[in-house]
């Protein structure tokens, strides 16, 4: 492995965060590969930070939206996956923020349309089980599920 200079990593750093939007403890992962110390790592962090390369906020929100709009995860999934990345709750709680109420709701209903088509159930009941387990998975609030299995039981031109 290459030993880098301080200057160097940061060059590397900065070009890493130019490529695509990261949160500081993808950084600190990245520079520990590329063999940086504790202490050079604090310093290009908070170069990064200063000059805006890293940006919690604006990381939630993409993040945010791109997981429920692309991989039609839920909040809750989404929050866990933020968290697991050390974020701060405020810039988690502001990046949920993102999520259009309506698409939300329309990508759970097209989700849960699409599973019923594949599940197999005897009864209604178990039918909609099955729903609840796969829909919560996805990261959606039980809730959330719940409202529209309603709205879609309710609906009659929507078959299941």
């Amino acid at each position: 492995m290459k030993n880098y200079t301080e200057h160097e990593l940061r060059l590397k750093a900065e070009a890493y965060c130019s490529a695509a939007e990261h949160c500081p403890s993808e950084i600190r992962t990245k520079l520990a590969l590329w063999g940086a110390d504790e202490t050079t790592t604090e310093n290009i962090l908070s170069h990064l930070l200063k000059e805006r390369y890293l940006d919690n906020e604006r990381f939630c929100r993409f993040f945010v939206r791109d997981k429920y709009r692309f991989n039609q995860w839920g909040r809750l999934k989404i929050i866990q996956a933020l968290r697991m990345k050390q974020l701060p709750q405020d810039a988690i709680s502001n990046g949920l923020d993102e999520i259009d109420e309506r698409e939300y709701a329309d990508i759970l209903q097209h989700l849960l349309k699409q599973k019923a088509k594949t599940v197999k159930a005897a009864t209604e009941y178990e039918r909609n089980a099955k729903l609840m387990r796969f829909a919560a998975g996805r990261g959606f609030s039980a809730d959330e599920i719940m409202q529209q299995l309603k709205q879609t039981g309710a609906n009659d031109d929507i078959t299941f």
